[in-house]
């Protein structure tokens, strides 16, 4: 592992920042409307929640918090990446212990506000810590690896994992608590699909005269390939080439600026891609 000084720097400050964040949300808006978000946080405040009412014992947030981490951190450093891993500790770490320093307080009594304003601050906090190369934990580590292993945007799956646990939560402490944690939990995915899409996909159809510039663009850009296609014009039945490729969403942008810096006439239609099946380069993690 090499420490770039401007680089990581940065990372440290927005992650130190993130876990502020996350803390204070779950002081303001999770713990003051008790509510029950799913993953590593949902977990351990149900817990903390089981063991107040009938244990009628208080545990630490942190320490909850941490063990049930142990698994995913592992997962990280086997399969993930080792600084990804030590970034996703430092936002782990500073999140615990600033939830058991932080008072708790209410911005607002109104459950359905907290439900929605909680999650977006939480969908927030989550795709800035991936933005950086790191995640807030828990079941973080575990759809990241299901989308590195198996190539596909696995967040849904863990929104299904979530209402699990919140469930549970619903039978233990009431049904209405439940209903308006599955919106908090719902209003923090469609956050993280709408800022982070490195898991997602995109089809380039590009019509051009320039494939060869086309592709080197590409592969610059993206280190992917593609395939060129022959086709004629139905207007003026002159032969034009279809560049045809995959790539993640967070790079289209990027990818149709530079095919269009190498030919600035070229047709480009982008398409939502649902499924991939076959070889697909993901740059590895950190």
């Amino acid at each position: 592992m090499t420490f770039d000084l401007k680089k990581d720097g940065k990372r440290i400050v927005v992650i130190c920042l993130a876990s502020v964040l996350m803390a204070v949300n779950i002081k303001t808006f999770v713990k003051a409307g008790g509510l029950y978000p799913g993953g590593a946080t949902g977990l351990t405040v149900l817990i903390q929640s089981i063991f107040e009412r009938f244990l009628n014992m208080e545990v630490p947030y942190s320490l909850v918090n941490l063990l049930l981490n142990l698994v995913p951190i592992y997962i990280g450093f086997r399969f993930i990446g080792k600084k990804f891993t030590l970034y996703s500790c430092l936002m782990i770490v500073l999140t615990s212990v600033l939830t058991d320093i932080i008072p708790q307080s209410a911005i607002t009594y109104d459950i359905l506000l907290i439900s929605i304003f909680g999650g977006i601050i939480n969908g927030f906090v989550i795709s800035i810590c991936l933005l950086m190369n790191a995640t807030t934990g828990g079941t973080d580590f575990i759809s990241i690896y299901l989308s590195e292993k198996k190539g596909v945007d696995s967040w849904n799956f863990i929104l299904a994992f979530n209402v699990v646990i919140i469930g549970v939560a619903g039978v233990l402490f009431g049904m209405d608590k439940a209903l308006y944690s599955i919106i908090y939990q719902y209003a923090s995915t469609q956050i993280l699909h709408m800022l982070y899409k490195r898991y997602q996909k995109q089809t380039l159809f590009i019509v051009t005269n320039k494939p060869n510039e086309i592709c080197q663009a590409i592969n610059l850009v993206s280190m992917h390939g593609a395939t060129v296609l022959s086709g004629e014009g139905s207007y003026e039945h002159q032969k034009r080439q279809v560049v045809y490729s995959v790539v993640s969403k967070e790079e289209s942008k990027r990818v149709i600026r530079a095919v269009k810096e190498a030919d600035p006439a070229a047709f480009v239609n982008a398409l939502r891609t649902e499924e991939l099946s076959g070889r697909f380069y993901q740059k590895p993690t950190e």
